[in-house]
């Protein structure tokens, strides 16, 4: 059974699993799945000790079932997860997760599957397996995660007070297993109706049917004045918050009606009846046993499933999984629509349209079309309203966007830009939303600053890391910058040069140890912002030193919108802010420039750190080619396990850097 995330093919012995199904072999991913949960696939005859593999009850199931009849070989009975993919397996979507049943399959009342085993007989009673339930049900619902995730969660529902009947796929085999047919179906929308005589009905269709892979029990035909279709993309979590009333046959759906608080009109045998959490119009005699919902999903979506991490090869936990999906899910919902890049260099479209592309390809023009969403480097956007705003994220790469070093992270914004506080952004709000975060999102963000401190990660990563042998004092960084950087020239007025920040830090701190770090990309000679003068001012000046061993070495930062004054706060050091840049204003740093009169709430360093970088940011692995959890970055960035630029980077770099200056002098 699930949550066990250790590989079953690192020394033990692989059980071998006969199948007589062509998708066990041609399938990677579910065949990758198996041989982690301890299962050898193999063509042919079964022998002592081996087992039949089948797909739950598909027309090729009988196969097996008839090898298993005249070897005596136990069935093992294989089915998707609950959480799967973005779109469905017909769309070509690899699944999360598998269901590996050695006495069943959950949705067939015939049998007491392993599920219903874990539902009737395990204690669920320890507290922390049921604080992860607990935590994992207001996750998915707080990011709209379903079996299937190819629905946009701002589509509204229609206004409360409706009846949902939710329809499935016809011939299902869940729907079979039930005993149950399309009669069930025209029972279910009656009583549906006769027992709110006064309320809308709304058919819920299938994803399946909606795409026009399959076809549903209902149509147009069974609509009315008062029954309506539902065929638009709509979050079932959104759908069921406005109903009184939920009626299913046996649909996972009605299982997220239970996580939802409803108690759902349940007419097949689906897993979740029984439990005293449905009103079962065909009860299962031999269920007794009342649960809770936590317990409920603690069985179902934890300690049942298999769970992988297609970016690790490995088994996983479900909150995990659930990182991945919405990585995934949140990449579909953006691109879905397609996008138009303007004004982007040559180097970056690829890059751009691996990050963006993977739903529908980017479009490289200047002027939007058939729908598609607008988007362009935020420093050209200037005031094109309608565009979302593109910048790179805050765990960048290991090497320099000026050395045309791909990001690993990108921002879309599509209300401004986090660094230019003129605006409001999609940042500040996400910020403010932040002080409510519920406890798993906190606990993730924690988590993920403390793998970005243990690994010594910061946006660029590079530069020597060393023993910094400084003077006694009070010891200050002072991190230099690109002086035509756009966070300079939208967040700073009285103090704009590296010198003239020197110069601040040393009056207001005359006896102060002042330790002043060039930006990379100036040390390189690639953008423009060095200080000849600076070891006059500062007491050292480190040179080819990376941004955590100079944070670590000092008590204190002094900038004007560095991101270093970010990283520094992750780290536990005072920040003082000449300018405004995206973390200042909000109480965690002490700022001296004119204060962001909306920024008003307050939120924790936790809170900051969830927004700036988990919800903000898209992220993209290079190495699997998908979009990712911020985890996944980190962690190609630790293990240094990155492609590597080509030979030509550096060149092409260098003129591009020329250029820039030839332009920064032109302005001034």
């Amino acid at each position: 059974m699930g949550d066990n995330p250790t590989s079953a093919v690192a020394g033990d012995t692989l059980r071998r699993l006969y199948v007589y199904n062509g998708g066990f072999l041609t399938q990677k991913r579910i065949r990758r799945v198996l041989t982690l949960a301890g299962y050898d696939i193999r063509l042919g005859k079964p022998g002592d000790g081996d087992a039949i593999g089948v797909w739950g009850h598909s027309p090729t199931a009988p196969r097996g079932e008839m090898v298993a009849e005249k070897t005596d070989a136990p069935i093992i009975r294989v089915e998707d997860a609950f959480l799967r993919s973005v779109l469905t397996g017909r769309d070509g979507d690899a699944p999360l997760g598998l269901h590996i049943d050695k006495n069943g399959v959950h949705f067939d009342p015939g049998t007491r599957s392993d599920l219903e085993q874990l539902l009737a007989e395990h204690p669920l009673d320890d507290t922390a397996l049921l604080n992860r339930a607990k935590d994992a049900i207001a996750d998915l619902q707080r990011l709209h995660l379903s079996k299937y995730n190819a629905f946009d969660p701002t589509v509204p529902a229609p206004a409360p007070g409706y009846v949902v009947v939710i329809d499935q796929t016809r011939g299902d085999a869940s729907i079979k297993a039930s005993g149950c047919d399309s009669n069930t179906f025209k029972e279910m929308l009656y009583y549906a109706q006769s027992e709110h005589p006064s309320a809308r009905i709304i058919i819920k269709t299938h994803p399946e049917t909606r795409a026009g892979h399959r076809e549903g029990y209902f149509k147009d035909t069974d609509c009315t004045d008062r029954i309506s279709l539902m065929v638009d993309a709509i979050s079932p979590y959104t759908l069921l918050e406005g109903a009184i009333a939920v009626y299913t046959v046996s649909s996972q759906m009605g299982f997220e009606a239970i996580l939802m608080g409803h108690k759902p009109v349940v007419f097949g045998q689906p897993f979740y009846i029984g439990w005293g959490l449905s009103d079962d119009r065909k009860p299962l005699d031999r269920r007794q046993r009342k649960l809770t919902r936590a317990q409920l999903f603690a069985a179902a979506m934890i300690l049942y499933p298999v769970w992988y991490d297609p970016y690790r090869d490995r088994l996983c936990q479900l909150e995990d999984v659930i990182a991945t999906l919405w990585a995934q899910a949140r990449a579909w919902r953006d691109d879905h629509q397609g996008l138009v890049a303007a004004e982007m260099s040559l180097w970056k479209r690829r890059h751009l349209q691996a990050f963006f592309g993977s739903v529908k390809k980017v479009v490289f023009g200047e002027h939007q079309k058939d729908g598609r969403r607008m988007m362009i480097w935020a420093s050209k956007a200037m005031d094109i309203g309608n565009a979302l705003r593109l910048e790179d994220g805050f765990i960048r790469s290991r090497g320099l966007g000026a050395d045309l070093i791909a990001p690993l992270s990108l921002v879309l914004d599509d209300l401004g830009i986090y660094y230019d506080p003129s605006h409001e952004s999609r940042l500040e709000r996400l910020i403010e939303a932040s002080v409510t975060l519920p406890n798993s999102a906190r606990l993730r963000a924690e988590k993920l600053v403390r793998k970005l401190s243990n690994a010594r990660l910061s946006k660029y990563n590079v530069g020597e890391t060393r023993n910094l042998s400084l003077p006694m004092g009070r010891r200050i960084l002072v991190p230099g910058q690109v002086e035509d950087d756009a966070s300079i020239l939208k967040g700073c007025s009285d103090i704009t040069t590296n010198a003239a920040l020197l110069d601040a830090v040393r009056a207001a701190n005359p006896a102060a140890v002042l330790v002043y770090k060039p930006h990379p990309d100036v040390e390189a000679g690639l953008r423009d912002g060095d200080v000849p003068h600076a070891a006059e001012i500062a007491d050292v000046v480190l040179t080819q030193t990376d941004a955590i061993t100079a944070i670590d070495a000092v008590d204190e930062v002094w900038t004007m919108t560095s991101l270093i004054g970010f990283e520094a706060l992750l780290r536990g050091k005072k920040v003082t802010c000449f300018g405004t840049p995206f973390y200042a204003g909000w109480g965690l740093t002490d700022d001296r420039a004119m204060p962001v009169t909306r920024r008003v709430a307050t939120p924790d360093l936790t809170a900051l750190a969830h927004a700036v970088l988990i919800d903000y940011p898209r992220y993209f692995d290079p190495v699997t080619q998908m979009p990712c959890p911020p985890e996944v970055a980190v962690d190609r960035l630790a293990d240094d396990d990155l492609p590597k630029p080509g030979a030509g980077n550096r060149t092409l770099a260098k003129l591009q850097g020329l250029f820039a200056s030839y332009a920064y002098l032109w302005r001034r």
